[in-house]
């Protein structure tokens, strides 16, 4: 007799917890319905709904094009795939940055229309008003420093973050002030190893590290690159699990040759 357990949702308090054991949090991105039950159904704690999607799914050469209506459809399509991870769903670039009220209002129609768990925000000091107005309307809110993809023509370059003393010890100002706006954890994007070893066991939330070492509460990836659908993108910080691009690639080719062939369909494969 198969007994039927009760799937649990992973929530900001399990979250708040493996901190606390040190338990680290296992976070990939997932964009469609498809990847999403995959990953659900793998185990992974936290599933990331990123603008990174403007790279991986749409061929952008930055994360600044994605639209808010297009996040929230990839957002829609996680959320029916995810039965125990934690959703969280990126504010696109234009939707939040200088304008609080508009902000909430973004925040808001993710979690209205998607029924998504929480919403992610690039930024420090500068974003920590528009991080308490979505939190005082009961929104949860995961920070991200370091790194900051949308603030890529400033930075001018995707090199590592926070090396020199003056950024690394406004990244430790902004880290608590989004603590203390309410963040329930913060993502750290390619800073140094021993900076995020600091800053993670300085804070009571967790810390969610990519390119930032094996200090941090947890890991993200974005799961394209960790399975190698994205062909020659290999960062230090990567490592990739499977080769999907020559294994989808291959069977295209052999589709094909079926095809072409005449072998495919056979009898068999026919009414």
């Amino acid at each position: 007799m198969s007994v039927n357990k009760e799937i649990k949702r992973i929530t900001t308090h399990t979250l708040q917890e493996m901190k606390q054991r040190n338990e680290k949090i296992a976070m990939l991105t997932a964009y469609d319905y498809s990847m999403a039950t995959i990953l659900d159904d793998a185990g992974l704690d936290v599933l990331l709904v990123g603008d990174s999607a403007s790279n991986v799914m749409a061929g952008h050469e930055t994360t600044l094009p994605i639209t808010l209506d297009q996040m929230i459809y990839h957002a829609q399509s996680v959320v029916r795939g995810a039965n125990r991870a934690f959703v969280v769903v990126d504010l696109p670039f234009g939707s939040y940055q200088g304008n609080s009220k508009e902000a909430l209002n973004s925040a808001i129609r993710i979690m209205k229309e998607s029924g998504a768990h929480g919403v992610k925000l690039e930024g420090g000091v500068e974003i920590v008003e528009s991080v308490q107005r979505i939190i005082t309307a009961g929104i949860p809110v995961m920070g991200h420093l370091g790194l900051t993809p949308q603030s890529i023509y400033k930075f001018g370059t995707y090199t590592v973050r926070a090396k020199d003393d003056e950024e690394a010890n406004k990244l430790k100002t902004d880290i608590l002030a989004l603590q203390d706006a309410g963040c329930f954890a913060v993502v750290l994007e390619k800073i140094p190893a021993k900076l995020a070893k600091e800053v993670t066991e300085s804070l009571h939330i967790p810390t969610i590290g990519i390119g930032a070492g094996p200090h941090c509460d947890g890991q993200v990836l974005v799961v394209n690159d960790m399975i190698g659908l994205t062909k020659g993108f290999k960062p230090r910080f990567l490592r990739q699990y499977l080769d999907l691009y020559e294994g989808i690639k291959g069977a295209a080719q052999s589709y094909i040759a079926d095809v072409k062939a005449n072998d495919f369909p056979n009898e068999k494969e026919q009414y």
